[in-house]
């Protein structure tokens, strides 16, 4: 979860709302709980202490409707939801997260890849194993040769610039977007992208002229949105014929959907990767079962995917 942004105004309430993180990280969720009652008491309007509030009483089944009631205030002060109320919302089961198109904000990734970007390649890589640049690689080398060059790629949620990195020598004109300007900074470090662009890639790709790239990738993006058709349909109108476009999702054993799990991501069932990828008029050049990372010891499934245009 991102961590606050801004005092809630009062010293006192700041110093008791540090001390419920730390009950709450210690485990004992009764003491944060009441001290975060105590916040709320100075701050009503704070709505970092409503979150801590609605998670200090989750583990209790009886707290579970004042859990959601504290997850909706915090939302109703900051519907842009840069905490993640609609993600613990969801996870109760309760329609103001799970029936939302998205139960994971843009302001809430943005607020959660600002606050990670300084150690995320060390974190993912080396804690995570994550691999869904070297993925991605590999496949366009097997389907184009290690010779294949794309004039014009895009990244999609290009992070720090790992997936560029993992491009070097296949790529053109690289450009870049992503919601964290933090993240951006990182990549921009890098001097790999002719061009960054800070927003959503919906609204990057549709500002983007038609025909006009040869190769999207987008490694470990789509496990932040549930629905990703029509990114693809943009996708497709953006790739030049002939163009491909390369990226990873996490699966769930089911062939249909998008589930959100317990790590606060969404998997794919394939068939609706598919299904997805023919409304948009792609074809599927490669969909083959992958490994995308590591979580808590053991291997997350997913799905490595090549569209062609």
């Amino acid at each position: 979860m991102p961590a606050p942004t801004r005092s809630s105004g009062d010293l006192l309430a700041d110093r008791r709302y540090a001390w419920a993180e730390a009950a709450l990280g210690e485990g004992d969720a009764q003491a944060a709980a009441d001290l975060a009652a105590q916040v709320l008491e100075i701050a009503p309007g704070y709505a970092p202490a409503w979150l801590l509030l609605g998670r200090a009483r989750m583990p209790d089944p009886a707290q579970r409707e004042a859990a959601a009631a504290a997850f909706r205030a915090a939302l109703a002060l900051d519907p842009d939801d840069p905490l993640g109320a609609r993600l613990y919302l969801a996870e109760l089961g309760e329609a103001d997260g799970a029936a939302n198109a998205e139960a994971i904000s843009p302001a809430y990734v943005r607020a959660l890849f600002d606050g990670y970007a300084g150690r995320f390649e060390r974190h993912l890589v080396e804690g995570l194993g994550y691999c869904g640049p070297a993925l991605i690689r590999a496949a366009l080398e097997r389907l184009r040769g290690p010779d294949a060059r794309f004039a014009t790629v895009l990244d999609l949620g290009c992070g720090t610039g790992l997936m560029a990195a993992a491009l070097d020598g296949l790529a053109g004109t690289l450009v870049g977007v992503d919601l964290s300007p933090g993240m951006l900074a990182e990549a921009r470090r890098t001097g790999r992208y002719a061009r960054l662009h800070e927003g959503d890639l919906r609204g990057f790709l549709a500002a983007e002229p038609a025909a006009s790239a040869d190769l999207l990738v987008a490694a470990d993006v789509f496990i932040y949105l549930r629905e990703i058709g029509p990114v693809l349909r943009e996708a497709a109108r953006v790739l030049a014929p002939g163009g491909l476009f390369a990226f990873t999702v996490q699966g769930h054993p089911g062939a249909h959907g998008a589930v959100l799990g317990p790590d606060g991501r969404y998997a794919h069932g394939v068939a609706t990767v598919r299904d997805d990828a023919a409304a948009a008029g792609l074809t599927v050049a490669a969909l083959e079962p992958a490994e995308i990372r590591r979580q808590n010891g053991a291997g997350v499934p997913g799905w490595l995917v090549v569209l062609g245009r």
